[in-house]
């Protein structure tokens, strides 16, 4: 019998309800109240700046709920259970037109979004295909071509309920279609661990 083996996969870990209600809710109140910046790409993207965790208890009682989950989650990335921590957070507020360009997250190995309200059907966020060197030169695309998971060049996560964490390789490519909804807010962090070692040659990762 012939088998299909799904040959070097980029994993990425879905955690519905990880927020409480009670802590999501004070979360959207406080990035509602903070001072906001635009985004250089987008006029209907707006950040808080980026914060060290540690300095601020909302974000620190948030990153601790996802350690665990990275913690897990780099065990699938390096094979081994490692020690990682939330290097920095920031928040995304997505009004109605707006977008988030392509875009990977440097300096980290695990980044992770956590989604504070309800978002769009069409607005979702899209992982693209890493560009370069996993890819035919030439492409088969027509209306009829079935699109599965070794031929797509895009994912949209099916659904994104507000309390949901979904963790990711930082080095993989992602974006938000323009925003069809109400205004959408998420929490997106960058994560290391203590170390990583390879043959003895051991390179330590502290703040």
């Amino acid at each position: 019998m012939d088998t299909i083996e799904p040959l070097f996969p980029i994993p990425l870990m879905r955690s519905p309800g990880l927020l409480s209600a009670e802590l999501k809710d004070a979360a959207v109140a406080a990035i509602r109240s903070a001072k906001i910046e635009t985004n250089l790409r987008s006029g209907q993207l707006f950040h808080t700046q980026v914060a060290d965790p540690r300095n601020n208890n909302l974000f620190q009682a948030i990153a601790e709920l996802a350690v665990p989950k990275l913690v897990d989650f780099g065990e699938l990335l390096f094979g081994e259970k490692l020690q990682w921590t939330v290097k920095e957070m920031w928040t995304n507020m997505l009004e109605t037109g707006g977008n988030q360009t392509l875009h990977a997250h440097a300096n980290s190995f695990i980044s992770g979004v956590f989604y504070l309200t309800p978002s769009h059907p069409a607005s979702n966020t899209v992982f693209v295909r890493p560009p370069g060197g996993y890819d035919f030169s030439f492409r088969h695309h027509t209306r009829g071509a079935a699109v599965g998971p070794y031929n797509a060049g895009k994912y949209m996560l099916p659904e994104a309920e507000p309390g949901d964490l979904v963790l990711f390789p930082s080095y993989l490519y992602h974006e938000v279609p323009r925003n069809q909804g109400e205004q959408r807010i998420t929490i997106a962090f960058n994560a290391i661990p203590d170390h990583l070692d390879c043959w003895g040659y051991r390179v330590t990762f502290a703040p």
